[in-house]
């Protein structure tokens, strides 16, 4: 999602009005592809909340990493509606500069809550370090 969210940017800037075919082909292209990624990241967030999500946050494990990446998914998805079923072009310039921050951003708290999931990971039985 990254990837084709932080080319399509990189097309969209190069679209000129004067009529260059291929930045407009390969923005829509991979507008295309980022909706597609879209809809996959919405069934894997979708299996992760009852299952990952639920039994961190019943464990008390987290829960701020947590809590911080359900509110930028939930922020990725609503100016992503927004994007596709609303006219108004300044809500519209609103929405899309949302979405463009919680995108670039979402990858480096991803990788937080990872690190932090980690170190707070139970240890389990056979991984036990001896001190001796």
């Amino acid at each position: 999602m990254f990837a084709t969210g932080a080319a399509w940017l990189v097309a969209d800037w190069q679209k000129s009005p004067l009529g260059e075919d291929f930045w407009q082909a390969s923005a829509a292209w991979l507008l295309v592809l980022h909706g597609g990624g879209a809809m996959v990241t919405l069934l894997v967030l979708g299996a992760l909340l009852p299952v990952h999500a639920y039994r961190s946050w019943r464990s008390r494990r987290n829960r701020i990493w947590g809590a911080i990446m359900l509110a930028v998914n939930s922020v990725l998805v609503a100016t992503s509606f927004g994007l596709y079923y609303m006219a108004g072009e300044m809500l519209r310039s609103w929405m899309s500069n949302a979405h463009i921050a919680a995108g670039f951003s979402l990858p480096l708290f991803l990788l937080v809550h990872i690190a932090l999931g980690r170190r707070t990971r139970p240890a389990r039985a056979g991984n036990v370090a001896r001190v001796e």
